[in-house]
């Protein structure tokens, strides 16, 4: 409404305020302003608008006049229907609350009188009690007083009856007195609560319930109790038995371990030996003397033990010779890597074996069973290079009965064969000499075997007794007759086992499969080796839970002589590892322990100084030693620790090549970050890095190389190692110059006058002032003139002018010489 309209505002009925509102404004300017207050209109229904039904029982759609603009009739309906659905929704709501509440309600009534009937019981017990403790205690009060009026009437002298009536007369006047001192001593609250301490270590329901009542003795502390009043009531305390126990004692032994085996208190143990002297604690070791005092003053037995008396379980134990039966021999097949070894055992192979059925499992495997023609089995083995087989030797391992020694017949002996002949020498084991490759046309057999002569080797043709063979893998010549050969010497060795006892074997390869977790190549020696035995192998151990042969099949045990993979291990074992079954799983845990913490301190000690002499003399030796660090990853061990030795042949005393780690199985992101921290490559031998590996290392800018050859990785390596040799200097004479005489040049210092006499002399090459042939100085030209001009160099039979850099004590006769230094790059062939 404006102020033009000419109609009356409507204003506050009654109310003390203007209609009108004045407004100020900058510069003295205000307007008036009307305002209107207008009323909000509330519509109350009518008494019978609250059943809005319509007929047929549907609800009325409204007066059209009356709902909002644009709405239906069917939205109308929807409408009311939503409404009448949510005020039903309200009441149920409603009435579940009621419920709800009413439930709580009485759920909490009830609970409450529980409290109270429970309370009101125990009041009652209570009451009851202390009634019944009052009535026992007067009762004896009672009873202490008839027995003293008893003994005082005994005690008196008979009188006379007059007397006597005077004296009973009083006696009712003394029973209120009587009365009164028992409902005093009733009252007093000292019997309640002595009482009360009386039966306070009975435990209740109503306690045991509520849980209350704090800590409660121990049915042995009672016991204990009870026992010191039996033998106090008996006249005295009786002191228990000592009890001498025999205390196994190892060379180094914790305080509180040292207290459980004598069955002693800890705190006991610690008082001595501080008597003793030493301030230790119960977490901390003491010494086997130390702790064989102890035991004596405690008064029980020491008995000694080692560390290593856990290996006692597994001792080699000699079998009755009734219960040898005949085995199987092993053969290992050696020879030099171009003679045809891995071509014979193929033909053998092809001819021997049902096909399709070893395939690449043998090849995996590295051993195979191969049956005769006659029913002899042979079990053939391909050790993976004579390093391992050095090791395997080294431990102890006999697992070879026959060497098999290929040579090539236009090869005739070379140094591999020499190495592995001497191999076969220090196993003690019988060598057969297969003479390879007879049908080619530049095969000369009998040069191979004058050459063995050399080695002594005496083969049968030559009046000797190793056998020889001419064979050919590639046509099959002869391979019956080296059989035969094979079969004829295991004869003569009558090789017998003990199938009937706990197994024992040596691990041939060893590696980490991805999906079967630690994989061993194990060759049983003797004994029978079951699926679900425990065993310890090497600083390893574990339960068999599968047994693979070289055929690939599952089978259930394997005899002595027969190679099988196992799977079950808690770690990779290395090559040439020996395989004992346990009783238990702690004794091969034990042992596997005991043997990981022995190899842990035989590696720090032949790494650590003793001395502080030692320390310094490793320390001046290590200053000038450069290392090539380098991390190496196979796919099986026997790879690996053929690796590690090559590599650490690799050096002299300026460069070596340090092996930071090797392991078996693909490279990891560990391993990467290994690399990282030390600067070193990865070399991988038929593995390759999984892809976080390969994220981390193009991340991290780490080196990976993939070799199969074993010989291009220790190229590849003992290059590098060159690279870091310091580049040898030699010096090469260009040139001789007598000096003539010598000018004093403002300037410049004095200048030699010189004829070269020999060779030429260049202003880049160093020089050395000779007098009567001893090197005085040696430097650089400062100048070199040839008239008076700078020149680069004067050949022999011309004239110059020298002069030295920062020296100017020459004369006349002295002879300059020339030379020229150059770097000539070292390697280690």
């Amino acid at each position: 409404m404006s102020d033009s309209d000419g109609k009356k505002t409507l204003g506050l009925r009654g109310g003390p305020r203007s209609g009108n509102v004045k407004q100020s404004f900058s510069h003295g300017r205000t307007k008036n302003v009307v305002v209107e207050t207008k009323r909000k209109r509330v519509v109350v229904p009518k008494p019978g608008a609250s059943k809005p039904a319509g007929v047929g029982g549907k609800p009325a759609a409204g007066d059209p006049s009356k709902r909002p603009a644009g709405i239906s009739d069917a939205e109308m309906e929807r409408r009311m229907k939503a409404l009448a659905a949510a005020k039903a929704r309200e009441v149920e709501e409603t009435a579940q609350r009621a419920a709800e509440e009413k439930a709580r309600e009485e759920e909490r009534q009830r609970r409450r009188e529980e409290a109270e009937t429970k309370e009101r019981e125990e009041r009652e017990r209570e009451e009851a009690l202390k009634a019944k403790a009052e009535e026992e205690a007067r009762q004896k009060r009672e009873t202490e007083e008839a027995a003293k009026r008893a003994a005082a009437a005994a005690a008196a002298p008979a009188e006379a009856p007059a007397a006597a009536r005077p004296a009973a007369k009083p006696a009712p006047a003394k029973q209120p007195e009587r009365k009164q001192t028992r409902d005093n001593e009733r009252g007093r609250p000292s019997r309640g609560r002595g009482d009360d301490n009386r039966r306070s270590g009975k435990l209740t329901l109503n306690q045991a319930l509520s849980g209350g009542g704090g800590r409660q003795r121990s049915m042995a502390a009672m016991k204990r109790k009870q026992e010191r009043a039996r033998q106090k009531a008996m006249g005295g305390a009786v002191e228990r038995e000592k009890i001498v126990r025999d205390v196994q004692l190892p060379e180094a032994i914790v305080v509180s371990e040292l207290a459980n085996r004598m069955a002693e208190r800890v705190a006991e143990v610690v008082k001595a030996l501080m008597n003793m002297g030493m301030m230790v604690t119960q977490n901390q070791s003491i010494d086997a003397d130390t702790a064989e005092l102890i035991i004596e003053e405690f008064g029980h037995n020491v008995v000694r033990v080692s560390d290593a008396d856990v290996e006692d379980v597994i001792k080699a134990e000699e079998d009755d010779e009734g219960d040898l039966k005949p085995r199987p021999p092993v053969i290992t097949v050696m020879g030099h890597v171009d003679h045809g070894k891995t071509s014979i055992l193929d033909a053998i192979r092809k001819a021997k074996v049902v096909s399709g059925e070893a395939g690449g499992i043998t090849q995996h495997i590295g051993a195979y069973q191969v049956t005769t023609e006659d029913g002899a089995v042979l079990s053939f083995l391909d050790t993976p290079g004579h390093a391992a087989f050095t090791s395997m030797r080294s431990r102890g391992a006999q697992v070879t009965d026959i060497v098999v020694l290929v040579v090539a017949a236009d090869d005739a002996v070379m140094p591999q064969t020499i190495e592995a002949i001497n191999h076969a020498k220090a196993a003690e084991v019988p060598m057969i000499i297969a003479i390879n490759k007879c049908d080619l046309p530049a095969a000369d057999p009998d040069k191979v075997r004058a050459d063995l002569l050399q080695h002594e080797v005496i083969v049968e043709k030559m009046s000797g007794e190793v056998q020889d063979v001419e064979v050919s893998a590639h046509t099959g010549q002869g391979l019956d007759e080296l059989l035969e050969a094979i079969a004829l010497q295991s004869e003569i060795l009558e090789l017998k086992a003990n199938p009937d006892r706990a197994a024992q074997g040596a691990v041939i390869e060893a590696q980490l499969d991805v999906g079967r977790g630690p994989v061993a190549t194990v060759l049983v020696q003797t004994g029978t080796l079951r699926q679900g035995d425990i065993f310890v192998v090497g600083e390893q151990y574990g339960r068999v839970r599968a047994l693979i042969n070289d055929k690939g099949e599952r089978v259930k045990e394997a005899g002595p002589s027969v190679p099988v993979e196992v799977l079950g291990l808690n770690g990779t074992p290395e090559a040439g590892d020996v395989l004992n079954v346990t009783d238990t799983d702690a004794q091969a845990r034990e042992i596997a322990d005991y043997r990981e913490q022995a190899a842990k301190d035989k590696r720090a000690a032949a790494g650590a100084a003793t001395t502080l002499e030692q320390l310094m003399a490793n320390a001046k030796a290590d200053e000038n030693v450069s290392e090539l660090p380098i991390l190496v990853k196979a796919d099986v061990q026997g790879s690996a620790e053929a690796i590690v030795q090559a590599m650490e042949k690799i050096g002299n005393e300026e460069v070596r090549v340090r092996v930071l780690h090797s392991g078996v199985g693909a490279i990891t992101e560990s391993d990467i970050g290994l690399a990282e921290a030390s600067g070193a490559p990865v070399m991988g031998f038929n593995v390759r890095a999984n892809a976080p590996a390969r994220n981390a290392a193009n991340q991290k800018g780490v080196e990976i190389r993939y070799y199969s050859v074993i010989y291009d990785l220790v190229d590849d390596v003992k290059a590098a190692a060159s690279g870091l040799l310091s580049a040898e200097i030699r010096e090469n004479f260009i040139g001789y110059a007598q000096i003539k005489e010598v000018f004093k040049v403002t300037g410049v210092g004095k200048v030699a006058g010189c004829l070269v006499t020999e060779g030429v002399a260049r202003r880049s090459a160093g020089v050395r002032l000779l007098r009567d042939n001893v090197v005085i100085h040696e430097g650089t030209l400062k100048t070199l003139k040839r008239f008076k001009d700078e020149v680069a160099e004067v050949q022999s039979g011309q004239e110059c002018g020298m002069a030295f850099e920062k020296y100017d004590d020459i004369r006349e006769g002295d002879v300059i010489e020339i030379f020229e230094r150059e770097e000539v790059e070292r390697n280690l062939d």
